[in-house]
C-alpha cells in the first residue's frame, strides 16, 4: 500500500469519527507509553486519518455556496470564498 493512499476502513469514517480517532492517538503518543513500532505504526495511521480530514473539509468547502444580495434585491447564491 503506498503511504498516501487512504485505507478503506479511514475513508468510511466521518470527519467527526475519524478526528476523534486522531486525537486519540495524539494522546496515546503524548503519554510516552507506546512502544516505538506502536508509536511509528500510529504516527503513520493519523497522518491518514489527517488526510482524510483534509479531504473531508475540502469537499465541504466545494458544496457550500452564500447567499448573496444582487443590485436589483434579487437573492441568489455564489460559491463561497473560504481561503
Amino acid at each position: 500500500m503506498a503511504e498516501n493512499k487512504i485505507p478503506a476502513d479511514i475513508r468510511k469514517l466521518s470527519f467527526e469519527d475519524a478526528l476523534a480517532e486522531m486525537e486519540d492517538i495524539v494522546h496515546s503518543l503524548e503519554s510516552g507509553e507506546v512502544r516505538l513500532d506502536d508509536a511509528i505504526g500510529a504516527y503513520t495511521r493519523g497522518a491518514q486519518l489527517k488526510k482524510h480530514c483534509q479531504a473531508k473539509l475540502k469537499e465541504a468547502q466545494v458544496r457550500i455556496d452564500k447567499i448573496v444580495l444582487g443590485p436589483d434585491g434579487d437573492i441568489g447564491a455564489e460559491p463561497a470564498d473560504l481561503e
